[in-house]
């Protein structure tokens, strides 16, 4: 790919470097990634793409920045956002190392304990290149069901009813699922924990000292097993990632039976992003739940 000439000039100006070489690295399924190398000897990431929303490379430049202020895990640090891009410090990639998931899994419920008064962020961002809902109505600002339920299910049945996704059968099912929500997740009263958002196999990495780098995050605050049902998704971690996590902060009993409601997320966003794949499994999820009590 080649860097184009506007991306080339507000990098030199706002780095003071000049661009000595620009080559593509593999990346995302969204944006275009390359390794910039400047003059100085400094490397950086970029990443570009032209048809997001104006404002979602900001965004993530929010996201990875309070994620940074836990002091937990890795992350890259945000050189700058523009529209079409995000400059970021160029993490390079190693090997695991021995303890590589019980350090991540410890990293991860440490991150967990950096906490806020409310549910949400004071911006709403994106999960892939949907939106993500997170300011609160008032009365689920210190709600975690409320807010699940409003921000997170009910936005992503609106959505799905846009898209040309939903069926009375969804719509019917979620309807129900909110008349059972408040049993079935039996708030624990914890304050909002900082999640990664958006936490599977692809957003992270292993740097140069075989440790876990966070990238690409949905950034709110929430409840932890809401992140953890993500890691799960698409086939979850090495079994010593949990028992690591669960150690240095306990979770809850019960949250294995939850696990699957807060997966459901995700499913419905999957099916607004990628289509009728993924119906089946939201249903099958709805019914589950819909069904007990």
């Amino acid at each position: 790919m080649k860097l184009e000439d506007k991306i080339r000039s507000n990098i030199e100006s706002f780095t003071g470097d000049s661009i000595v070489s620009a080559s593509t690295i593999g990346g995302g399924c969204i944006s275009n990634s390359l390794k910039i190398k400047m003059n100085s000897g400094a490397d950086y990431f970029l990443k570009v793409n032209f048809s997001t929303p104006a404002d979602m490379f900001f965004k993530e430049a929010n996201g990875l920045n309070e994620l940074k202020k836990s002091n937990s895990l890795r992350v890259p640090q945000v050189i700058m956002a523009e529209k079409n891009f995000i400059l970021l410090e160029l993490i390079n990639q190693g090997n695991r190392v021995k303890n590589f998931y019980e350090d991540f899994g410890r990293g991860f419920a440490l991150m967990h304990r950096f906490t806020s008064n409310s549910f949400g962020f004071f911006e709403d961002n994106y999960i892939g290149s949907n939106k993500q809902i997170n300011i609160p109505q008032k009365s689920a600002e210190n709600n975690w069901v409320k807010f699940y339920f409003n921000n997170r299910i009910l936005y992503q049945l609106k959505l799905a009813e846009k898209n040309g996704y939903a069926t009375s059968e969804l719509a019917a099912g979620v309807s129900k699922l909110e008349d059972k929500i408040e049993k079935i997740l039996n708030e624990t009263g914890e304050n909002p924990s900082l999640l990664h958002g958006d936490l599977w196999g692809g957003n992270y990495v292993v740097d140069e000292l075989g440790k876990a780098c966070l990238i690409d995050p949905a950034v709110y605050y929430g409840h932890r097993e809401a992140d953890l049902a993500m890691t799960k998704l698409f086939g979850g971690f090495g079994s010593e990632f949990y028992s690591a996590y669960n150690e240095a902060f306990p979770l809850a009993p019960g949250y294995e039976y939850r696990e699957d409601l807060y997966k459901l997320y995700h499913i419905l966003n999957h099916l607004n992003l990628f289509g009728r794949g993924y119906y089946q499994q939201a249903i099958s999820i709805i019914n589950f739940y819909a069904n007990r009590f």
